[in-house]
């Protein structure tokens, strides 16, 4: 049969509703940075979590209880790791450290390249937080989730504490 039974339609579009409320619910009772800005194992839980909904309701193979219950285990396991990033140790195996690409106008090449970026990707970044000048900063941090913090020359003194963890 071209289009399938009536019955199976029926089964994958109630699957993937259940699986659906089921993702919805994981997500909404989990913590906000699964969605957020992605670091990789957010990155990690969101795809395995999007092929679980979206691979289960069509495999005749695989149950909506497997598909919860897989489901359930993958943000189960982001959620464990979230809290394991506040060991130091486990921390610098899942997080890239921030690192200061301009300091005092002053383009930090090798760190550039530690960090995949070009001087074009920097200035790219830069042009987008309003900055018309090199000289015009003082320091610029590449974060741990991929964002660029600029801060200005006069702007108010920075907290050490801040820069602390600067590679």
């Amino acid at each position: 049969m071209v289009f399938g039974s009536l019955h199976d339609l029926w089964w994958v579009v109630a699957k993937s509703l259940l699986l659906y409320a089921t993702a919805v619910v994981c997500f909404r009772i989990g913590e906000r940075r699964t969605l957020a800005e992605m670091s990789a194992f957010d990155f990690v839980a969101a795809v395995a979590a999007g092929a679980i909904v979206g691979r289960v309701p069509n495999a005749h193979d695989a149950g909506y209880l497997a598909g919860a219950a897989t489901l359930v285990t993958i943000l189960l396991a982001h959620r464990l790791t979230a809290r394991l990033r506040f060991r130091p140790l486990f921390a610098k195996l899942i997080d890239h450290p921030p690192r200061l690409l301009v300091a005092d106008g002053k383009v930090l090449d090798a760190e550039l390249r530690r960090s995949g970026l070009t001087r074009h990707d920097l200035y790219g970044l830069l042009r987008q937080h309003g900055v018309d000048e090199l000289a015009s900063v003082r320091f610029v941090v590449f974060e741990q989730r991929g964002q660029v913090s600029v801060v200005r020359r006069g702007a108010a003194p920075t907290d050490t504490e801040l820069l602390r963890d600067l590679s």
